[in-house]
């Protein structure tokens, strides 16, 4: 892809490691775990460690980290591969941590030979116990002084599968007075009889994300390893690890801000949870801000590319408004989208002086902005459909759509005058009488008077039926020091779903095919129109916004 990233502080990194002879090429990854789908903070991700080492004619690995069977399956690994594709890019190579377990072993072997790995007999609760806090110092394990023989010997043991889940983990020997915790003796490897979605029942001990992780960068020949800022305190064992694993390759890590947005879940746990309890119905569902998601709901790789570029690389965290993405979704599809007309909510029109059985055929522009695009021709005759809410029995000042008396053009047709209503037994208007007036004819250059409103509508004959959803943010915001479970602050509104009916001519479209409707926004064809058997539309984003980029 040709882009040239923005300058930020790795990328300036690189340049002076380049200048100075550090290394003389690039290799970045991306490395997701398989527990899960990739959500709109991986995209920032991914897009930074393909651009970065595309622009300097590097290379990008994406590995997946499956050290944990427990929560991995081959169906995130097939997502992810999708999300990287869709968004743009192309790994040059492809790698699984589980490729290098024989690897890991063997350099765990070594660190016990060192002394500086022991096998532990306590519990997780006793380890975490151990680990002392912030204020309080570490306590040695009464297995901290184990021989190398006897470790050497439980460790294999462990491999055979001959203790359970629990009873024994390996354990580095670092510094259980140090002031980062991460140092105080972490687990290397732990036990768990489990199938791994790669290797099988190969192995039934695996190593932990922070012996792995640096291991695999060095096996790998990575060398600027890339990741969010909670890693920045793991980062001395990281170097600990590569630097007592004797790792030939010696990358780097870099910790840059995790993307926070509002109204926004950002945690892979929790989004599973949002699945597993049905709150919503799948990975995919357009609320979630999965790639999957988002996808789904409509947006394009261009406007997600944009918008990761535009909020850059820093050091410090920060807080995301959501309407930046909206604005760079209405930027990319405002001189893509093709402008038509949809009712969302529909009242009938009986225009009593159009002749019956007749229907004619009016021009549209598909796009005002993009005259490239053309027109179109859309069918007009006796009876359409327009929006309940472009008509009030009663209007307030300055209602300027439909009432008794008023009149009003409809676009790219006629003015039409509204002379009867029909309710029914509710006394609930179900339909209106009016008049239209040939000589106003839209494109005729009539200029016999005005009206002050223009409102969208739908031939009946010929109109499609169709269904919309229209979204809100999933989750509202807590305020801060609320420390309520983000589950209870579900937006009951999140989603609402109306039948209606679109122009005839989009009748054949098909799934991811966008649209702008007047007045309601940007839709996208949902991929369940092809298998529930009609139009499907999501709403991606509102016409309009507040927000504004600064430039």
């Amino acid at each position: 892809m040709e882009h040239k990233a923005s300058s930020n502080f790795i990328k300036n990194i690189i340049n002076e490691d380049l200048k100075s002879g550090k290394v003389d090429h690039i290799i970045t990854r991306f490395p997701p775990e398989p527990n899960g789908y990739l959500h709109i903070g991986h995209a920032k991700s991914i897009i930074l460690n393909f651009e970065l080492a595309d622009e300097f004619k590097g290379k990008t690995h994406l590995r997946f980290d499956d050290t944990n069977p427990v929560k991995e399956d081959t169906e995130y690994v097939e997502s992810i591969k999708e999300d990287v594709m869709w968004l743009g890019y192309k790994w040059d190579e492809l790698f699984f941590a589980s490729d290098y377990f024989e690897e890991m072993y063997n350099r765990a072997v070594l660190l016990i030979k060192k002394g500086k790995a022991y096998v532990c007999d306590s519990t997780a609760e006793e380890i975490r116990k151990m680990r002392g806090s912030l204020i309080e110092v570490g306590q040695k394990s009464p297995y901290r002084d184990r021989s190398v023989e006897e470790n050497l010997e439980l460790f294999e043991r462990m491999r055979q599968g001959e203790f359970k889940d629990g009873q024994k983990v390996l354990r580095a020997k670092i510094d259980m007075d140090s002031p980062n915790i991460n140092m105080r003796d972490p687990v290397l490897y732990r036990i768990a009889h489990a199938t791994h979605h790669n290797t099988g029942d190969k192995w039934c001990i695996y190593p932990m994300y922070d012996f792995a992780h640096p291991l695999e960068d060095a096996i790998e020949g990575v060398t600027h390893s890339i990741c969010t800022l909670e890693f920045e305190d793991h980062r001395p064992l990281y170097d600990w690890v590569i630097r007592e694993c004797e790792m030939d390759k010696v990358p780097q890590q870099y910790e840059f801000a995790r993307l926070n947005i509002t109204n926004t879940v950002m945690s892979k746990r929790k989004l599973k949870q949002l699945v597993d309890e049905q709150v919503v119905d799948g990975w995919d569902d357009p609320r979630m801000p999965t790639i999957s998601g988002l996808r789904r709901k409509g947006y394009t790789p261009e406007a997600i590319r944009s918008f990761a570029r535009e909020i850059g690389v820093a050091k410090a965290d920060s807080v995301v408004d959501s309407k930046m993405l909206e604005f760079f979704i209405r930027e990319d599809l405002k001189l893509k989208a093709p402008r038509t007309m949809a009712v969302l909510e529909p009242l009938k029109v009986v225009i009593t002086n159009y002749p019956e059985d007749q229907v004619e055929m009016l021009e549209a522009e598909n796009n005002s902005e993009n005259p490239e695009m053309g027109s179109r021709q859309i069918p007009f005759s006796r009876e359409i459909y327009i929006e309940q809410d472009d008509f009030m029995e009663n209007p307030p000042a300055k209602y300027h759509r439909l009432f008794p008396g008023n009149e009003v053009r409809l676009k790219n047709a006629y003015f039409i005058k509204c002379n009867d209503i029909v309710k029914d037994e509710t006394g609930k208007v179900i339909e209106l009488h009016c008049t239209y007036d040939p000589e106003t004819k839209s494109g005729t250059g009539f200029t016999g008077r005005k009206v002050k409103g223009t409102i969208h509508w739908v031939e009946a004959s010929q109109a499609v039926p169709a269904e919309f959803r229209q979204y809100e943010p999933l989750i509202l915001d807590q305020e801060e020091g609320d420390d309520t479970s983000f589950l209870e602050h579900i937006n009951p509104n999140s989603l609402e779903v109306v039948q209606g009916f679109v122009e005839a001519n989009i009748k054949d479209s098909k799934p991811q095919d966008k649209f702008q409707f007047f007045r309601h926004g940007y839709f996208n064809v949902d991929p369940l129109s092809l298998k529930q058997g009609k139009l499907i539309f999501n709403r991606i984003v509102s016409l309009k916004s507040s927000f504004q980029l600064n430039k």
